[in-house]
């Protein structure tokens, strides 16, 4: 029998106790051992919960316990559930965690504390799709080119419903709050950092890159507006907030934010709170996983999958899935100012003579040319929005050029910039 202990028994840990219970059967089968939850650990004792397993709230309840095998780690946070987990590590624990924050910053240091130990993570990236047991099992044999994903079902929710029924931004906030979506503080989703963790995991399998969230670009949602959805639909773009990893030479690039991508592109049609994932390797081709990215039931499904991997004695991988560095050590992370794509810019101007040539002259002097242009007049024709797109350039010069553009004194206000992935 295999004993499992579980740190945190909110939504997804009460759903991992339902599993283990209500699935005994089918799980008994494909493990090929019983699997029990023996013990959780909350903060609060008091509150009611609808499952039927002792509690505690002390951590030290689990990690001293000598009969537990497996524990779970649901308890949120970074450096308290790191140091957490490193003590189940050190006392022969197996460990499975959903939390994507911490191994945002100390997946590498857990690799290295774990030695032999395995260490489930399939829930901390897009919850119900088995993303990481792909990257590091299914594709193990590619050079990885790329990875796309839809990673934040808020974002995801909030975009769909601006492009499909024209809400506005702080209308459909609103809403994913009432709806449960989006937290009552919903910076975390909607500024790009939740879907920036769970790219750094991905991109530490495929490419063996140690980054930190301070060491990569990411941009949220906030800015978007009915101007930048109706020039998507005009030129036939979706607009998602999208991670992405791409080799290019010896250096990967790393970034998160709101891009322009071909409405006909398969991680265009990923509507609504569901996730997408996109990877390109060298020898399969471009391969597409899509489900439930949160919820109870989809997180713990993922848990239970690691639960049971790890009772089968097949885990015993390294946790990112590699012994040595990869590619030789020589992939970098490549500086955002050199980034090479198009962009398509915002601006809000006075209607008057020379203004498009001033903004035309700034625009040449960086290096970037226009490729489609639209603009918009205000209700009394004293202002006008120009809505154009560029053709490829680098992230420095579209960046100093609207710091300039910004300071003339015919712009209404900071211009704004989402960048077209293709």
């Amino acid at each position: 029998m295999i004993k499992v202990g579980i740190i945190g028994v909110g939504t997804v840990g009460s759903s991992v106790v339902k599993i283990l219970k209500e699935n005994r059967d089918i799980i008994t089968a494909r493990a090929g051992k019983q699997i029990t939850p023996i013990l959780g650990v909350v903060k609060n004792l008091d509150k009611n919960r609808s499952i039927n397993i002792p509690l505690s709230d002390d951590v030290d309840d689990i990690l001293n316990d000598e009969s537990i095998d497996i524990v779970v780690e649901l308890m949120g946070g970074i450096d308290d559930a790191f140091e957490v987990v490193k003590k189940a590590l050190a006392k022969g624990k197996a460990v499975v965690t959903a939390n994507k924050a911490m191994l945002a910053y100390h997946r590498y240091e857990l690799q290295q504390s774990a030695k032999r130990q395995p260490i489930g993570f399939e829930a901390s990236v897009a919850g119900g799709i088995p993303i990481i047991k792909a990257l590091r099992e299914g594709l193990s044999a590619n050079h990885i080119e790329s990875i796309k994903g839809i990673m934040n079902g808020t974002c995801n929710y909030m975009l769909t419903k601006m492009m499909n029924e024209g809400v506005e931004f702080d209308e459909i906030l609103k809403e994913a709050q009432e709806l449960g979506y989006a937290e009552a503080d919903p910076s975390f989703d909607i500024g790009g950092f939740d879907a920036a963790h769970k790219l750094l995991i991905l991109a530490s399998i495929a490419y063996g890159i140690d980054a930190k969230p301070e060491d990569i670009l990411i941009e949220g949602i906030e800015n978007i507006n009915s101007e930048d959805i109706f020039f998507a639909k005009e030129f036939g773009y979706s607009i998602k907030l999208l991670t992405i990893a791409k080799k290019i030479g010896n250096s990967v690039e790393l970034r998160v934010h709101p891009a322009l991508i071909n409405s006909n592109e398969m991680i265009a049609k990923v509507d609504g709170v569901m996730n997408g994932v996109s990877v390109v390797g060298d020898r399969v081709g471009e391969t597409m996983y899509y489900g439930p990215g949160a919820g109870g039931d989809a997180t713990a499904s993922a848990v239970v999958a690691d639960i049971i991997d790890i009772a089968r004695n097949d885990n015993s991988s390294p946790m990112l899935g590699f012994k040595k560095i990869l590619e030789n050590d020589m992939l970098k992370l490549k500086n955002s100012d050199e980034i090479f794509t198009k962009y398509y810019v915002r601006i809000e101007v006075k209607d008057k003579i020379g203004v498009l040539s001033q903004i035309s002259n700034i625009l040449g002097e960086n290096n970037i040319s226009i490729n489609s242009f639209l603009q918009k007049q205000s209700v009394d024709d004293k202002f006008a929005t120009l809505l154009f797109s560029t053709h490829q350039c680098f992230e420095k010069d579209i960046q100093n050029a609207i710091k300039k553009i910004g300071v003339c004194e015919f712009v209404k206000q900071l211009p704004a910039m989402i960048r077209i992935e293709e």
